[in-house]
């Protein structure tokens, strides 16, 4: 058998923006993703349906996968013919452990590639408004392990150096040790007036800051039980965040918000709350599945300019129903049947095709009727005709993504916009496990009008907010006044 490859991948420090096209291309080609707990979960949702996705993650003195077991995990696969990804948070050579997974795979006879990623100490000082290097503060910058493999965790360096030497020093993990580090520091000649900065969390929406010097940093962290994972800096150039931080200015920043969706039409909503610093999740994810050339669509056909109504049951139903008129080679001007929908996407959707309709609310009078939509939503109707258009069905990787999310507390906020939604939502939550959809319960809910609010509160949860109107502007200036609210 053909030997596979492995691609050894930075994912970078978090933002799924900052991941390289690179990157982005071999995730979605790859068999099998070995990820670990600092890559953003949502970048799996790039991987195709049927892809293998294996956890190797991390936490400090908890090991959910030892690194022995990760390379023969990757031989393994490699040796079976795949193509895999060992996706790493940050760039994979930059204390990422990558020179032993590959060295694993050399002496297997593996092929292998290193991806670079945008390595999170950088990154991180960026985002908090921190250039690692300046004319004015300094020319030199070292990345430094905060913890090392001895018995007390605590790096073994040359401080002297380090501290004499180089004019920003980043450290990674290395709060347990931030006494230690401040304290060899300072012996070693470094100023106690030295600033000093945590980011926890760099580039996410959750992104974390803590400002001290050398003297004060250990008691500050101490205090407020700051932790990684996080970056700390070391430097006079940290003084210059004052007057360029940039994204913890952002309005919605630290809004962990899970928008509920019904379809797999990508969102515009995401782009827009994630430009104002919200981490934004959409689930749940799903893989489509075309009914169009399904002998009961075949038989339509036949009928299609003799109805007298046709219902949309949703957008994507609008999509579909013009693909097959193409499919079917169908004039849409030989269709003299009125158009209805039930939602104002819907009518937007079908607006874009240069066609009108009349919104309800119910599908009623069903004689010469046909009903459009996605299998689940058609079934329930009898005594007339119906076309199936497709199928949805929740990914696999949708799925570890909301459980990632509410393992490591990273939800704040459900955006609920219509009743399907609801249903989408509850389904796949009690699919992963009953406890879990319980624990969505406890989260802030904001829905978009009454029906959405009916729904959830049918369902279990606590409405906190019902939009004005509903439309993803109106959810916007709601959360920005909340924000405005908070901040006072």
């Amino acid at each position: 058998m053909k030997k596979g490859i492995i691609y050894l991948v930075g994912a970078g420090p978090g933002d799924a923006g900052l991941l390289t096209i690179k990157a982005k291309k071999v995730i979605e080609q790859a068999d099998v993703i070995v990820y670990d707990r600092l890559v953003n979960p949502t970048l799996l949702l790039l991987a195709k349906p049927n892809a293998e996705l294996i956890y190797a993650g991390k936490l400090p003195k908890r090991h959910i996968m030892r690194q022995e077991k990760i390379n023969e995990t990757l031989v393994e696969h490699g040796l079976a013919g795949k193509v895999v990804v060992r996706l790493k948070g940050g760039d994979p050579s930059v204390f990422g452990r990558v020179g032993e997974e590959a060295d694993s795979l050399a002496q297997a006879d593996i092929a292998f590639e290193i991806i670079p990623g945008i390595t999170s100490s950088i990154a991180a000082a960026s985002y908090a408004g921190i250039p690692v290097t300046h004319r004015e503060y300094g020319g030199t910058f070292a990345v430094v392990t905060g913890h090392d493999k001895s018995t007390s965790g605590e790096p073994l360096i040359d401080w002297s150096s380090l501290a004499k030497g180089i004019d920003t020093i980043a450290f990674y993990m290395g709060v347990s040790n931030i006494f230690h580090i401040a304290t060899q520091l300072m012996k070693h000649g470094r100023p106690a007036d030295t600033p000093v900065i945590l980011i926890q969390w760099g580039t996410y929406g959750r992104q974390k800051t803590l400002v001290g010097t050398l003297e004060t940093i250990g008691d500050k962290v101490e205090k407020t039980k700051f932790q990684n994972p996080a970056i700390t800096l070391v430097g006079d150039i940290v003084a210059l965040r004052k007057k360029i931080k940039w994204f913890e200015t952002k309005p919605l920043i630290g809004k962990q918000i899970l928008v509920a969706r019904t379809s797999a039409e990508k969102s515009i909503l995401e782009e827009k709350l994630s430009e104002l610093g919200a981490d934004v999740y959409n689930y749940p994810s799903f893989e489509e599945t075309s009914f169009l050339l399904s002998s009961q669509n075949n038989e339509i056909t036949k009928k299609i300019n003799k109805y007298d109504k046709i219902t949309f049951t949703s957008p994507d139903s609008i999509r579909y129903f013009f693909e097959w008129l193409h499919i079917q080679r169908i004039d849409i001007r030989s269709i003299q049947a009125k158009f209805q929908v039930l939602s104002d996407k819907s009518l937007q959707q079908l607006r874009k095709y240069g066609c009108m309709a009349e919104k309800v609310q119910d599908i009623v009078d069903l004689v010469n009727h046909l009903i459009v939509g996605e299998e689940k939503a058609v079934e329930v109707f009898t005594n007339t005709d119906k076309m199936v258009t497709h199928e949805n069905q929740i990914t696999n990787a949708s799925q570890i993504v909301l459980q990632r999310l509410m393992d490591d507390q990273l939800l704040s906020t459900i955006i609920i916009p219509s009743a399907k939604s609801v249903l989408e939502l509850q389904n796949g939550a009690e699919q992963i496990s009953p406890q879990l959809f319980t624990e969505l319960l406890k989260l802030e809910i904001i829905c978009y009008g009454e029906k959405s609010a009916q729904a959830a509160s049918k369902a279990g949860f606590k409405v906190n907010h019902i939009l004005n109107e509903p439309s993803h502007s109106a959810l916007v200036d709601y959360l920005l006044k909340q924000s405005q609210v908070e901040s006072v």
